[in-house]
């Protein structure tokens, strides 16, 4: 089958006739992609989109890894007008707080804590991590920079199990396996509402302490929060109560949760297979210092949870949330508490350098307008 040649415009030549072919139009440009963030990996800052790790990363087939969750906050001017509010909309602090409140910047909440515990779930996995406490923080403080956040962030430092060292044998261990260590950041503000969420309680039981230390944050262990929260999605709830093998109260999927009835609170103790949360640390030492009630660290039922006034989850990645239905049930009213409301101001005042008794527990980050030094190394 043949077709016939396309005619050229009345007195264009071809190249048949010995004419001249026509120049092809010069292809436009291409957007050169935009750069991927900065991230700190075995030693170095790199972009994320240079880093390669194989097929045979030990922590990935078999999640012998470790990993933490730390905030960074934004502190505006105390004489800018709104400043934002931790875990809802953009209001102030009182006036007469303004005096005490940090200098306008930067700060890391609670970091040397977050990494002290980082370095005790090495210990428990076997992984080599080679930098101390303040070196951490100072690396953290570092990746801000590099990736300019210096508004509110979120930081996720991992450690975990690399490749079998020479002469191991194949198989899960933990000794004769190297480690790495990663470090990202990114922006992030709260992602739930202050107003309220829904939660079920999962039929996944919180693993126990005697399978798998809840002292550490292993990754492996989180495919029991996983199983939870997908159940409790699947229900059209926004997350999941998690019940310990006696069938008593443990935690929320990545939460320690709170009781309030009668103007009492209380919260699981440690040995309801329970991780013993950071923020749940805070609150409890801010309410009573701050002239709030005091937590009692006991046992909490199933029944409780449908007889409190109020429920409320503390973490550092959802902060402080307000339970306004459980299994399909108003909590209380079904609106967040005054005591939940007091706990999210003060949360937002400690993490706002608004409390003195508490600066301790936040890090300035100096951010440099000069950003010459881009070497690879902290």
């Amino acid at each position: 089958m043949t077709t016939a040649s396309p005619t050229p415009p009345d007195g264009a030549r071809t190249p048949a006739d010995g004419g001249t072919a026509p120049a092809p139009e010069a292809p436009a440009p291409t957007p050169a992609p935009p750069k991927s963030p900065w991230i700190f990996h075995q030693g170095e800052f790199i972009r994320a989109g240079d880093l390669y790790m194989g097929p045979g990363l030990q922590g990935l087939h078999y999640g012998t890894g470790v990993f933490e969750g730390i905030r960074s906050y934004a502190v505006p001017d105390p004489g800018t007008p709104s400043a934002p509010r931790s875990g809802g909309p953009e209001t102030s602090g009182p006036d007469d707080d303004r005096d005490a409140r940090a200098a306008a910047g930067t700060y890391l909440f609670q970091a040397a804590e977050h990494y002290a515990r980082l370095h005790r779930s090495c210990r428990l996995m076997r992984l080599d991590l080679p930098h101390s406490v303040s070196e951490l923080v100072d690396i953290t403080a570092e990746l801000l920079r590099r990736n300019e956040l210096n508004g509110h962030a979120y930081i996720r430092p991992v450690v975990h199990k690399l490749a079998l060292r020479p002469g191991t044998p194949f198989g899960v261990r933990l000794s004769g396996v190297s480690t790495a260590l990663t470090i990202m950041a990114m922006p992030m503000g709260a992602y739930v509402s202050r107003d309220g969420i829904s939660c079920g309680v999962s039929s996944w039981r919180r693993i126990p302490d005697s399978s798998l230390p809840v002292n550490a944050k292993v990754t492996g262990g989180y495919a029991n929060n996983a199983l939870a929260v997908d159940e409790a999605s699947a229900a059209g709830y926004d997350d999941a109560i998690m019940l310990n093998q006696r069938g008593e109260v443990a935690e929320a999927s990545t939460a320690n949760i709170f009781v309030v009835r009668d103007g009492q609170v209380a919260t699981p103790h440690l040995g309801a297979d329970i991780l013993p949360g950071l923020t749940r640390a805070a609150v409890i030492d801010l309410l009573a210092s701050e002239g709030g009630p005091r937590t009692a660290e006991r046992t909490v039922l199933r029944s409780e949870l449908h007889m409190a006034d109020e429920v409320f989850l503390t973490g550092t990645g959802c902060q402080v949330v307000p339970v306004v239905t459980i299994d399909g049930r108003p909590v209380g009213d079904g609106v967040p508490g005054p005591v939940t409301r007091l706990v999210q101001e003060l949360h937002h005042r400690a993490t706002s350098g608004q409390l003195p008794a508490y600066r301790h527990l936040n890090h300035p980050v100096v951010f440099r307008s000069d950003r010459a030094g881009t070497g690879t190394r902290p």
